[in-house]
């Protein structure tokens, strides 16, 4: 992969659609084939390799009885014959509507074209007869027809509503088309596409507007988009049809598995194009995943068996760099609207206080144990302890809480921890850790119980081992669980202590929360004051500090030890683990999506984080510290994870449990990554 290519979408199995929407003049075909030549061209310059107009375009869907006069159909395909060999040299698919009259009946058409080929025509299934609706007067139901291929502008064409068109260049590239009505019926025709392959789906529709219909349109297609696990180009009528009866808004949109991602702007009174770029790649790997797909597959097999594939070369524009239009969150698990944000926020305390409820409820427990650092996790552990106290109807006083300094904690984290204690209510308690880790320390004979100032792995597991083995102690002593405090990050990283150490609780409500996200967490519980004024202040100083697990001593020049500076930047490592744990991306896409989101701090948006403290990385950086995130979470840190305590799936992004979502054997090894990782480029242009 050479560097222009690594920085090109269609590399990555990116591929950019357009929706289209052309003024028309009413039973006028040569003005609406140049009007849809224009913006299928226009799409073209922008990168696209599929383009969808309206239903009945070349026409105009208002033409209601014109429909069967012989100079109307005549001129029809006179502008499709045009509109042909306007758009031959242009790499682009484009889907277009015509009524095209076959052995006497005529049919509402799709008609699929590219490179000066029609590639196939579609007819649509459903004809609405209902209401402002009288398709049935003009029209016939397309699989009425008994013709498998039609001649059309001197070319023998693939005609039926069950075709398949899937790109040589991309296979994974393959869309079906419905038209308007097929998609608002019980069972659309695009239900059996997707069970047949295809991973796209076009809809050229008319769809005049009426108040409120916009809505009900986003809900069918995102909802459509999302059974089908398929990307869905829909495309409604709009400026210079008919204003007889009706109006037309100029409708299209872009959705990919539920998800929206572009959406044109409605009422205009002129043409225009609007672009997005599917990932074809989260379509497959999640109908590889979801198993009732494939048992659809089976169940509808009869159907599916019917569909035909046409395939057609494409000159994919991905020779030189052509960066996503399309942004990723530079926080995949933090939404960046507040609003969003606030409900998500909320829902994952729900999560967590009721896993911790019913644990304590089915142990008979009424009290808790736990250890407060004064950083993020023990900080977000501690509000759900109290929150669970609340709900459990207990006072927060059960909540036993111990701060245990050793030999590189720092002050403010040691009084951080105290004033946290105090505001929340639970009985706090401070243990110092460092004689006992002594005593270890001359029982192994660790050359640090002579005085030299060692600081390897076992003077940093010592401390993390003695903190946990009081806690399991005091567990005993006060019949209450330990509640562990590690997060789903560090559990990716393999950044705990195995065993006897943090690794270790009774029930971890933090295991399936990342850092980003737990850094939200506790900002939005401070900024909406939920634990008083006091334990605000004290919330704001731990989301100021420095993430350390403060074990080593400050260096000479007072540096403290740093996290970050061994594992990567949490912010790039949690993109690193949604993207490659979720959808199972080659490491290269991961570092594409990586550079699109994190190279420009000024683009995008960003959740409430002030402007001194957004930062953005090169592809160097982002390569580097993918190649960390790869190499500990393939090679060296499963065997952690495959014996995880309990602890709730909180969201979509996963959990790392071996009873959950991620099942891997310890002892794999992360060879194919890292290989794949060095393809990315250590530098831009």
């Amino acid at each position: 992969m050479t560097t222009a290519n690594f920085f090109n979408l269609y590399s990555h199995n990116f591929v950019r659609v357009a929706v289209a929407i052309p003024e028309v003049k009413v039973a006028d075909p040569a003005f609406n084939a140049a009007q849809s030549a224009t913006l299928i061209t226009e799409a073209s310059d922008d990168g696209a390799v599929l383009v969808v107009l309206p239903e009945l375009g070349l026409s105009a869907y208002s033409c209601e009885d014109l429909f069967h006069q012989q100079a109307l159909l005549d001129a029809v395909q006179a502008a499709l014959r045009e509109l042909v060999e306007k758009t031959a040299a242009l790499p682009i698919v484009a889907v277009a509507g015509a009524p095209l009259r076959i052995d006497g009946l005529l049919y509402n058409c799709a008609v699929v074209l590219s490179g000066g080929r029609i590639l196939g025509v579609v007819p649509k299934t459903f004809l609405p007869n209902y209401r402002e609706f009288y398709e049935l007067r003009q029209f016939t139901p397309g699989d009425h027809c008994r013709h498998e291929h039609i001649d059309l502008c001197g070319q023998r064409v693939p005609f039926g509503a069950r075709l398949l068109f899937r790109c040589r260049a991309q296979p994974l590239l393959s869309f079906a088309v419905e038209l308007c009505e097929d998609l608002w019926t019980p069972i659309a025709p695009s239900s059996y596409a997707a069970l047949a392959g295809a991973l796209v789906v076009v809809n050229p529709s008319a769809s005049n507007v009426t108040v409120g219909k916009d809505d009900w349109r986003r809900h069918l297609v995102s909802s459509q988009s999302g059974r089908c696990i398929a990307g869905y180009l829909y495309c409604a009528s709009g400026y210079g049809e008919s204003t007889t009866d009706l109006a037309w808004d100029g409708h299209g949109m872009v959705f990919e598995n539920g998800s929206w991602l572009a959406e044109t702007q409605r009422f205009q009174y002129r043409s225009q194009v609007v672009s997005a770029d599917i990932d074809l790649d989260r379509l497959v790997q999640d109908r590889m995943r979801t198993n009732m797909f494939s048992q659809s597959v089976q169940r509808q097999r009869e159907i599916v068996a019917q569909f035909r594939t046409v395939e057609f070369d494409l000159d994919l524009p991905a020779r030189i760099p052509l960066p996503l239009a399309r942004r990723y969150e530079r926080f995949p698990y933090v939404p960046s609207d507040p609003a969003t944000r606030d409900v998500r926020c909320r829902e994952v305390y729900d999560i967590q206080v009721q896993g911790l409820v019913k644990r304590l409820r089915s142990m008979n427990a009424r009290k808790v144990v736990i250890g407060v650092s004064g950083g993020l996790d023990s900080t977000q552990a501690l509000i759900v302890c109290a929150r669970a106290m609340d709900v459990m109807g207990l006072p927060r006083t059960n909540i036993l809480a111990y701060t245990m300094p050793g030999f590189a904690t720092s002050a403010r984290t040691l009084d951080q921890s105290h004033r946290l204690m105090q505001a929340v209510g639970c009985t706090a308690a401070e243990i110092d850790i460092r004689p006992s880790c002594m005593q270890m320390f001359q029982d192994i004979g660790h050359p640090y119980a002579q005085g030299e100032p060692v600081y390897d792995v076992t003077f940093e597991n010592v401390q993390a081992g003695e903190r946990t083995s009081h806690l399991f102690r005091l567990a005993n002593l006060h019949d209450a669980p330990v509640v562990g405090t590690s997060d789903l990050s560090e559990l990716a990283l393999g950044w705990s202590t195995y065993g006897v150490g943090d690794h270790m609780a009774h029930y971890h409500v933090n295991a399936s929360v990342p850092k980003t996200l737990i850094q939200y967490l506790i900002r939005y519980v401070a900024r909406t004051g939920q634990l008083g004024a006091q334990a605000s202040q004290v919330l704001a100083d731990v989301l100021d500090t420095l993430i350390s697990p403060e074990l080593v001593p400050a260096s000479d020049d007072a540096s403290v030890q740093s996290t970050e500076a061994v594992i990567g930047p949490y912010e790039l490592q949690d993109f690193n683990l949604y993207y490659t744990v979720r959808f199972g991306y080659l490491p290269t896409k991961v570092a594409f999506m990586a550079w699109s989101a994190w190279s420009d701090r000024t683009r995008g948006n960003w959740p409430d984080i002030p402007e001194a403290m957004r930062n953005q990385y090169g592809i160097a950086e982002i390569r580097k510290w993918l190649t960390v995130f790869l190499k500990r979470f393939f090679a060296t840190s499963q065997y952690k994870r495959s014996a995880l305590p309990n602890g709730p799936k909180v969201g979509s992004g996963g959990s790392l449990s071996p009873r959950s979502d991620w099942r891997a054997p310890s002892d794999g090894e992360a060879t194919v990554w890292l290989e794949a990782a060095e393809r990315v480029p250590e530098r831009e242009g």
